[in-house]
Order: C-alpha cells, then structure tokens, then sequence
C-alpha cells in the first residue's frame, strides 16, 4: 500500500465512521422465498443459512435445520435476492462530510457493490475497511483520478499516470472527455501493457469505433452512441462538423439513422465492451419535468438542500439552451431505450448504474429508478436485474463469490416484502438488508434515514 493510503488509514479508522457493531456469527432466513438470479425463478419456502459473511447452505426449510444460537430472520411471504450493484457511483473522498451518507444511501436501498467512477487515494484505504466491514457500506471498487483534459498533458505523461495508477493499487482507470486520440491510444496502450482496465466517457476526438477497437471495458452514460447514428462527415469521428452536440448527443436525436443501430452495436459486442447506460440521469437532466416537482420526490429529503439547489439550477440551465425542446428530448430518450435495448439482444454486456449522487440521483434511490427505466426500455425485470446482480460478478470475473443466492458466495443480499420478476417496483420494498453477513432489519434503516432527513 503506498505511504499516502497508510496514512490515511487511521485518520479513515478512528475518525471517519464508527466500526460495525458485532454481529452474530450464524444468520437464518427461515421459510423464504429466493431469487437465485441464475436463472428466472422463484424457490420457495427455503432456509439460507449465513455463516461468516458467507451463504452457507441454500435448501427447502424442511430440510435445513437451523444451528443453534443462529439469528433466525422470517421469511414468510418475503423474497430474498443478491444486492444490487451501482456501476456508476461517485464515492465522496475520505473524510468528506458527505461521505458517511452517500455510503448509507446506497446501503438502505439495497446497493451492496459500488463501481467509484472518480477515485482518490483516500479510497484505497476505504476499500478494505468496507470489505472488512469495519466501515458501513457497499463493496467497493474504485477507479484512480480521472484521466481529462486537464489532467493529461501528452502521451509521455498519460502513459506514466497509467503507471502510477497501476501501482498505486486502482482497479481501473477513468477516463473523461477532453482527450487528444493520441493521449487516449497512449492510454489504452499502456493500460494492456500493465494489465489494467479502462472505462467511462468516450473523447469526441476519438469516437465510439476507435474506443471499441482500443479496448475499452465500459462506456458509460451510452457516450458516443447516439453520435455514431449520425451519417459520417468530415467532422469528429461519427459527428457532426462543427454541430454542438449537446449533453450525451441529444442535439444529434433528429439526424440519428435508426438503420445503423444494428451495426454499432455488433461492433460493441465484438469488442467485448459492456454498457453503464446510466439512463436515469439522461431522464432526470433532460425530461420536461420541473425542477420543483422534482424537489418533491420522497428522496430528496435525504440530501441537503443546497445539493438539491445546485440540482435544479443545472436542470434549469441545460432545458433552457436555445435549442431544447421536449420533443427533441422524448427522440433523443427513445433512440437510448432502443440501443439499450438492441445491446441486451445481442448479448452486448449490460450493468445497472445511474450515476450517484448527481442531478436528482439520490444514491441508492435512483438504482431502483434506473431498473424502471430498464424495463421500460423493453427488458424483463429479471433481465434488468441481471445487469445489477450476475452480469456485475462476470464482468469482475467474480461469478464464483457474488451475484448470486447460492452455497458459497459472500452474504450480500435484500429481503423484499414483494417479487422483483413479477414487479420491478418490488425492489423497493426492502425488508432488510445483509452486507457482507452484517444484518441491518428495516428499523435499522429507518433510523439510519430519519437522521439523514434531519
């Protein structure tokens, strides 16, 4: 661990967030219903016996006994899964006030894995004191700063912050706009070479096909897509010359040729590329609702008014753009659900995240908003859940410890009072939840919500 993360991790430890309460070794969930999530179905009337943070036995309640001195949780006309995954989180940085909150956000909603799109030393640390459970909060992994315009200055230098970055302990790099096509290629080089993944934005001097061929491992926000529906010109790769193109291309909606979808997105899926559509942020910026109706939703109580503040004025000055309008807007929506929907057929990876906390994402709520605009997209709900359970562990080459409810995977799980396949909007009607085979009941979280709204 370098010299900066050690010391950090004492500040991290003692003054950050309190430890884990103790827990009981040994967790039941007796008469369950559960949705393994590695195939569409429903088991029920099974007890799932928890030891040590992990799923040790998964069998009919009539066969399962329950060890003696074990928590027993009932599952009576409940539904337990896998927790779900946020592939597009924004972790605050260490010792941030705001810290404590968002990592509680997403645990009350069930988010018991978070992608950090934006990381910093101070997380390297935090990392492990999650995994440890010592820090409450989703599992995390982390990008390193940014790779951007401004923080790239050549190829010499991005290949050496690669490098760094690498050293340094990150899983991945992030890459945001601004890049030169040789900073990126310099990037991508020296990302296979130490055997490190990159991810995220898509450089408008770089284009969607050349990230693909390059290797990136996810592009986020669906970037490039709807540019690359645009006939070629002699403008940016898959643009327009000299076009403002608008947030995520909606300024592109009316040119976009629905003809070439296809193409794109076998191209994606030859790549091996996976997609963080995060189409709940593409909504929430863009839509014709107003940001005092926003202001209304259940969720905002939970963030500062000043956040929400910032929120509105951001939605406020985009839909105010002289070349806005809502039925660009609805175009620019239903081109992305036809993509989105296009990538799952064709077996091009799909992982649920949103983009949190940004404007109007509460963290956590807004993963439950995104399974709706998933399904809405024409996905089942048992594949829009698969994008935030299985498809995050194969992606991480983790199919062997998560994603799943079965013998030998790690304890994070969500027992719901309703079945998520019947009815996405059952993955909002938390019971409990487990993380890491830390136990936290919905009086738990309630409190932890009460004092959030305070």
């Amino acid at each position: 661990m370098p010299n900066h993360a050690l010391a950090l991790a004492g500040v991290l430890a003692a003054v950050l967030l309190p430890a884990a309460p103790a827990r009981s070794d040994t967790t039941a969930f007796v008469n369950v219903n559960v949705v393994p999530m590695h195939t569409e179905t429903v088991l029920p009337a099974q007890t799932v016996i928890v030891i040590g943070g992990r799923i040790a036995e998964v069998g009919a309640a009539a066969d399962v006994p329950v060890p003696d001195g074990a928590t027993r949780i009932d599952g009576s006309d409940r539904y337990l899964m896998p927790g779900l995954a946020e592939m597009h989180a924004h972790v605050p940085p260490a010792g941030a006030d705001s810290l404590e909150r968002v990592l509680n956000l997403y645990v009350a909603n069930g988010v018991t894995l978070a992608r950090g799109m934006l990381g910093e030393p101070g997380h390297l640390v935090l990392r492990q004191q999650l995994q440890d459970g010592a820090v409450l909060g989703p599992r995390l992994l982390t990008s390193g700063p940014s790779f951007s315009g401004n923080s790239v200055s050549g190829p010499a230098q991005a290949r050496d912050m690669v490098r760094e970055q690498r050293a340094a302990g990150y899983d991945f790099l992030k890459i945001h706009p601004g890049l030169t096509a040789e900073e990126f290629e310099a990037i991508a080089a020296a990302a296979a070479e130490a055997g490190i993944p990159f991810a995220g934005h898509v450089p408008a001097a770089v284009g969607l096909r050349r990230a693909l061929s390059l290797g990136i491992a996810t592009v986020d926000h669906l970037d490039g897509y709807l540019q690359a529906l645009v006939p070629a010109t002699d403008g940016p790769p898959g643009g327009v010359a000299g076009a403002d193109e608008g947030f995520f291309g909606l300024y592109l909606a009316d040119a976009a040729d629905t003809h070439r979808i296809d193409a794109i997105v076998a191209a994606t899926r030859k790549a091996g590329t996976w997609n963080v559509p995060t189409q709940s942020l593409f909504v929430h910026w863009l839509s014709a609702d107003s940001p005092d109706d926003m202001r209304a939703w259940p969720e905002m109580q939970y963030m500062p008014a000043a956040t929400v503040d910032q929120w509105a004025a951001a939605k406020a000055a985009t839909t105010g753009e002289p070349g806005y309008s809502v039925e660009l807007v609805d175009r620019a929506i239903d081109l992305r659900r036809r993509i989105i929907k296009a990538l799952h057929d064709a077996d091009a990876g799909l992982l649920l995240g949103s983009d949190a906390p940004q404007v109007f994402n509460v963290p956590g709520f807004s993963i439950h908003r995104e399974l709706a605009y998933m399904v809405d997209a024409g996905l089942t709900p048992y594949e829009a859940l698969q994008a935030g359970t299985v498809a995050p562990a194969r992606f991480f080459g983790k199919e062997a410890a998560w994603g799943t409810v079965e013998a030998g995977r790690e304890a994070d799980l969500v027992l719901l009072d309703a079945n998520p396949l019947a009815d996405i909007s059952a993955t909002r009607e938390i019971r409990g939840v487990m993380v890491r085979g830390r136990w936290i009941p919905r009086e738990e979280i309630a409190a932890m919500l009460a004092a959030l709204a305070e």
